[in-house]
């Protein structure tokens, strides 16, 4: 296994000539892009195409496909991981990056309950690759409910030449239709590299369909369907005088960019209809936090957290996530004219891999323009209620576990201790349910923690009841300065290693994570 300290034991940074001779230069964790001047609203919105099916795989593992005969696949999907040029605005030149087909982000999937899926993933990168990232992959569906072997272990990497094929269940946990997940991404998780892997531009959505979330807008709850359902990966970067992305290897505290890119483009802009759309915002890191709020004034309606639809809509003046974290909003550009524009801006002033202090901007920075330029038909609705949440009954509680996140000797620990990938910190019975203490002690920084493979349920927030939008089932939960967050899990189905990590990838990377069980 090739860690960090080997690379660059074998000269890997100094071949990159990408790197800060010092930190003490730097006055904020904010890179400064030295490339030419990306004036906003000159590209329009790329829209990720959706994966292509196959007909089927040949070869796939026997294990995958009989182990469990209850979810034999029927859909077949393969994709190969390149190395290509993008280009992320008119005023750059092309950038070497990589992505999922040769394309940033990734095809989109879309999935269904009750038909699994055989995703075939081919690592095509350069096996001679010099600068930042790491030609070694493993691909993480995050959060979906399926089996170890598919998971995306960050040790469950390959390298150059070779494939794995992924067995995605698309099975309900605990066989209950109300943990049905619709928002997912699949991302690199290469131990020790996530963070430079996926900033290099591995990363992509999944969308998952059941009776109720239907992608039909005539059908089931009738959200915004089709082309009238965008997905928003939002990341941002620096890029050098070449229009090259640098990567600050020497800063562990979170990489921050100053160039904000949506779906792979600086500042675009996206044409709409007068009617509601369905926008599911990611933040795909790795270290920044967004507060997004629209020009005009209008409200989001939040349907959904982490993937996860919520009990009844939710409006909201402001939205804030962090890495990893995901919302799905619907916004309804029917109040408008055509000829008008509406602004999504992010009002969240950072400078610091710690996280947000507070402090909003004034003004925004604008991130994406709307351009209502004509009439749709629109037979959509916004639901008064949208999926039932399953009952935490505490009752069912075998263990309690306290998990402290701190900073030790410049490491970022989990109670006091870094990753070790054969050290299993809980084994976790089958089909039981435990309650977690999330506590930050690190001082003033954000944690924005995930828990693989199983959804939870926030209990408290400093003691106290959370907040409409985080009473649903979510995977990720900001643990903010000196906060303490009680969460309820259920641990179904499959037996098998699963991570618990902080989303700011550098910190994960350096090794704020550990290896959680279940055991039969």
């Amino acid at each position: 296994m090739l860690m960090r300290r080997d690379f660059l034991k074998a000269g890997g940074l100094a071949g990159a000539g990408l790197l800060r001779t010092s930190r003490a230069e730097a006055r904020s964790d904010v890179g400064v892009s030295r490339c030419p001047t990306t004036p906003p609203f000159k590209m329009e919105l790329p829209i990720p195409q959706v994966c292509a099916e196959r007909s089927a795989l040949d070869g796939m593992r026997p294990e995958l496909h009989q182990h469990y005969a209850e979810y034999v696949p029927r859909q077949f999907h393969e994709m190969r991981v390149q190395a290509f040029n993008h280009r992320f605005h008119p005023n750059l030149r092309n950038t070497l990056v990589w992505g999922y087909d040769g394309k940033m982000p990734g095809p989109t999937f879309h999935a269904r309950y009750g038909t699994p899926i055989m995703c075939r993933i081919h690592n095509e990168l350069p096996p001679d690759h010099v600068g930042f990232g790491i030609p070694e992959i493993s691909t993480h569906l995050h959060n979906s409910h399926t089996a170890s072997e598919s998971d995306g272990f960050p040790a469950d990497f390959y390298g150059p030449g070779k494939w794995h094929d992924h067995h995605y269940c698309a099975s309900f946990a605990g066989n209950d239709a109300r943990e049905a997940l619709g928002t997912l991404w699949y991302h690199d998780h290469r131990l020790d590299f996530t963070a430079q892997n996926v900033y290099r531009g591995l990363a992509g959505f999944f969308l998952l369909f059941d009776d109720l979330d239907t992608g039909d807008e005539t059908t089931g709850l009738q959200l915004p369907s089709g082309r009238f359902d965008v997905p928003l990966v939002f990341a941002d970067k620096v890029f050098d005088a070449q229009s090259q992305l640098v990567f600050d290897f020497f800063n562990t505290n979170g990489i921050l960019g100053d160039k904000f890119t949506v779906n792979g483009a600086i500042q675009p802009f996206m044409k709409v209809a007068r009617r509601k759309y369905r926008f599911r915002l990611l933040d795909a890191g790795p270290s920044r936090f967004y507060e997004f709020i629209l020009s005009s004034g209008q409200s989001f309606v939040q349907i959904a957290s982490d993937g996860n639809l919520l009990a009844a809509p939710v409006a909201r003046s402001a939205v804030r996530i962090g890495p990893a974290e995901r919302v799905d909003v619907i916004i309804d550009f029917s109040q408008y004219n055509v000829g008008d524009s509406v602004y999504l801006l992010n009002q969240l002033f950072q400078d610091s891999g710690r996280g947000p202090e507070g402090i909003l901007l004034n003004p925004a920075t604008p991130l994406l323009r709307f351009d209502i330029d004509r009439e749709e038909e629109d037979l959509s609705v916004i639901p008064v209620k949208l999926r039932d949440q399953p009952v935490i009954n505490l009752a069912e509680v075998v263990a309690k576990r306290h998990w402290i996140f701190n900073r030790l000797n410049g490491a970022w620990t989990i109670n006091e201790k870094v990753f070790n990938v054969n050290e299993v910190r809980a084994a976790i019975k089958q089909n039981t349910a435990e309650m977690w203490t999330l506590e930050n002690k690190s001082g003033g920084w954000s944690h924005p923690i995930h828990i693989h493979f199983e959804e939870f349920r926030i209990l408290s927030r400093n003691g106290v009841a959370p907040p409409p939008w985080e009473r649903g089932r979510k995977d990720v939960v900001v643990v903010g300065p000196n906060e303490t967050v009680k969460i309820f899990m259920r641990f179904r189905d499959f037996v098998g290693r699963h991570p618990m990590h902080c989303h700011n990838t550098v910190h994960e990377d350096h090794a704020m994570m550990l290896r959680w069980d279940i055991v039969p």
